[in-house]
């Protein structure tokens, strides 16, 4: 079979990676894709818009579309291949809305029963602003999030009420563009956070292995947010019993809330879990495979990802078979220099052979190829990936890979999966 995968991030590469091992697969096209993916895939450029993807599908006769990012999901893409009469893995725009509005996200969440923060939602600044002065005056810290897609951006987890004021004016002097033009405030949650990925065709929702990210860019997830500084499968704090939990009250409601709103939704649903004390609460929801968990959890994927996510397209997952490995997985994302700021850009990137030596994975995210050579383009570079006998074994081979890269401003996390040690 013939694939045309969209996107050229991490989570693409592991996805491209990932279906390169399956003996169904002929070519993969990647639009754009990257480097480390054109060493295993063709890499085209397709104007973005629907159209464009749609009839390269079906000029290259392709038998399935895997689309991974969110905002080609949100555009429609899926709906417009699909009507091609071409499989494809990932939602429908209509359904796309669970990532592309926190606020009607939330409302689905409140009208299915699934866990979550109490919200309340703006379209004005200064009703905003009173409403986070009640909440602090009534000793509840908040949240704020653009209500739009804002490239991982729009979230603002307030640590005092000055914090969370300035978010609500960031979002309304359009820091996040249109996404802020409506905003979501959310009680602040606290507890420990895991990543839930699962696969649904509308008919059948099967959870993958748990993961958990780390989205600080400091040690001791300190300093600002980020798309991911790196993760680990699975997470302990996703004990067997908390699982079964997750699985009725937030996968099953889910998949009930999409079939009676009639959403076509064939892909992947990820739910960004806070396990607090009276339970599981739904951080966010997204339509796609999470970066960098995607690294982490694929890793570990000893399945036909191919034939999963065809099964997926066609809805028959009942289907197919998840196999795992009980190995522990983990990624450690190397970032440019003034990452999640400015960033520093145009480096030479030196050492990733010698990284991948020893069986570790690298994973190429914003790397680019300038007069043969290979540089760093963008905030989040390269994910470095390891699996193990033991989580500690999966640590020290990915760091031990993570040693032998560098360029100019390299930048990372050196305690991922501490959590998992401390428990």
């Amino acid at each position: 079979m013939d694939i045309l995968l969209i996107g050229s991030g991490g989570r693409e590469h592991a996805i491209c990676y990932g279906l390169r091992k399956s003996k169904l697969v002929d070519n993969i096209y990647c639009a754009p894709g990257n480097p480390g993916m054109a060493e295993i895939a063709e890499c085209v450029s397709i104007p973005s818009d629907n159209d464009s993807i749609a009839n390269f599908a079906v000029e290259k006769k392709v038998d399935l579309v895997v689309i991974g990012p969110e905002a080609p999901l949100c555009q429609g893409v899926a709906d417009a291949v699909r009507a091609k009469g071409i499989p494809v893995f990932g939602p429908s725009g209509a359904a796309a809305r669970l990532e592309g509005s926190k606020d009607f996200s939330k409302s689905f969440m409140v009208k299915y029963g699934i866990p979550t923060a109490a919200y309340a939602t703006f379209t004005a600044k200064d009703a905003a602003m009173d409403y986070i002065r009640r909440e602090y005056a009534a000793g509840r810290g908040v949240v704020v999030k653009a209500d739009g897609l804002a490239a991982g951006k729009g979230v603002i987890v307030a640590s005092n009420e000055a914090e969370a004021l300035a978010g609500v004016e960031e979002c309304f002097a359009g820091a996040f563009g249109a996404a802020g033009s409506r905003v979501v405030i959310e009680e602040l949650l606290e507890g420990e956070e895991a990543s839930i990925l699962a696969l649904t065709d509308g008919r059948t929702i099967l959870p993958l292995v748990s993961s958990q990210d780390h989205k600080r860019q400091l040690d001791g997830d300190k300093g600002p947010n980020t798309g991911g500084m790196g993760a680990y499968s699975p997470a302990p704090v996703v004990t067997g019993e908390l699982l079964a939990v997750i699985q009725k009250e937030v996968l099953d409601n889910f998949l009930r809330g999409i079939q009676e709103e009639k959403l076509d939704y064939r892909g992947i649903i990820y739910a960004g879990i806070m396990v607090t004390k009276e339970g599981p609460k739904v951080l966010e929801f997204n339509v796609r495979f999470g970066d960098p968990e995607t690294q982490a959890v694929l890793t570990r994927f000893d399945g036909d990802l191919a034939d999963t996510l065809l099964k997926t397209a066609n809805c028959e997952l009942d289907k197919a078979q998840l196999i795992w490995s009980p190995e522990p997985a983990v990624c450690v994302v190397l970032a440019s220099g003034g990452y999640p700021g400015a960033i520093r850009k145009g480096f030479e990137i030196h050492g990733i052979r010698e990284a991948e030596a020893d069986g570790a994975i690298v994973y190429h995210a914003g790397t680019a190829l300038r007069d043969g050579r290979l540089v760093n383009a963008g905030g989040r570079v390269l994910g470095v990936t390891a699996r193990g006998k033991t989580l500690e074994e999966a640590v020290r081979k990915a760091y031990d890979a993570v040693g032998k890269i560098h360029w100019e401003g390299m930048q990372y996390r050196k305690d991922i999966a501490h959590r998992a040690f401390h428990r």
